[in-house]
């Protein structure tokens, strides 16, 4: 939980690395006179840990001697300044960073807080309205996204800026809408036990969601990757491609909307992670909405809520800007 309040004008300039670390892909920038360089993307798959990639990655900047101060957006939960990544065996420990880079500041946190700092400064041209009015100024903003895993996290307005509320919303138990999303999770908690949303929101949720729906159906059809289910579902080529994205974008608007019901976050519901972005129109044209406002007595409440779709593939590196900023090093 972060408060954040407006940096001193007169402050100094210094370059800051800036990092958002998922579980498939590491991206580095740096940030310097109030400006944030090109974004390098690097596979995590290609290193063996995060000091092998930063070392390679900082190798190639001319301006890495000059790094005094680094902000770091991981995808895992953050104790104690160190996380150890929630889908990949990668350990990034801020202590061992100033020590190993000479570093004398060094912020780890959850990339979905990430996220959260950047709700307030987006453009609206990188946001894609997906249904709702006008947000209410001054009232909480929450982001909920989809990508390698389920991130979720809330930004809260106050007189002296924001509030930032990072979480492990992606793991709450699913519930479904439907006999058939029921059958689905059923056939998923024979195989995890616990099912949680981001076991059917995210790359591999996509993947189960085809599974089960096939399983189901009696059908024998081959393992497809999500990039795969999508471009299939997307063509028409493959119906329980079709019925896996419809699905998962259904899912998606229920537990958004659960999310705009415990937060009251009627300045708006973000969706952000690479999958949706790159099918807008689909997900604009899906039950997404429907599901997002089907809360019974609060379906009144929830109509006005706007959602949005975030198209800003830097989402990330905004929100660790205006941290950076907060805390003077930016």
């Amino acid at each position: 939980m972060n408060t954040a309040s407006t940096a001193s004008p007169g402050r100094s300039s210094q370059t800051v690395l800036l990092a958002d670390i998922g579980g498939t892909n590491a991206r580095f920038a740096l940030l310097a006179e109030g400006t944030v360089g090109t974004v390098a993307h690097m596979a995590v798959s290609a290193y063996g840990s995060f000091g092998e990639a930063l070392s390679v990655y900082l190798g190639r900047m001319p301006e890495a001697g000059t790094i005094r101060a680094a902000f770091l957006a991981v995808a895992g939960t953050v104790e104690n300044g160190r996380c150890v990544l929630t889908n990949s065996p990668w350990v990034i420990d801020a202590a061992e960073l100033r020590t190993s880079c000479g570093f004398s500041t060094v912020r780890l946190i959850n990339d979905f807080e990430a996220v959260a700092w950047s709700l307030p400064r987006l453009s609206r041209d990188k946001l894609l309205q997906l249904g709702g009015g006008q947000p209410v100024v001054g009232a909480p903003l929450a982001a909920v996204g989809p990508g390698t895993g389920l991130g979720v996290g809330a930004n809260i307005p106050h007189a002296t800026g924001h509030l930032v509320l990072p979480g492990e919303g992606g793991h709450v138990t699913l519930a479904g809408c439907s006999p058939r999303e029921d059958a689905v999770i059923g056939y998923l908690r024979q195989r995890f036990g616990h099912v949680s949303a981001e076991r059917v929101l995210s790359g591999n949720g996509l993947e189960n969601l085809h599974e089960a729906l096939a399983a189901l159906d009696n059908l024998m059809l081959p393992r497809r990757r999500a990039a795969e289910i999508t471009q299939a579902g997307i063509e028409g080529t493959c119906p329980t491609s079709r019925a896996a994205i419809d699905m998962f974008c259904a899912m998606l608007g229920t537990v958004a909307g659960n999310l705009a019901l415990t937060l009251s976050s009627r300045g708006g519901v973000f969706i952000a992670g690479g999958i949706l972005q790159r099918i807008p129109q689909y997900l604009a044209g899906s039950a997404f909405r429907a599901r997002f406002e089907e809360k019974g007595r609060f379906r009144k409440y929830l109509a006005p809520i706007p959602a949005y779709l975030i198209l800003d593939e830097d989402a990330a590196f905004v929100g660790l800007k205006a941290l950076a900023e907060v805390e003077g090093v930016g």
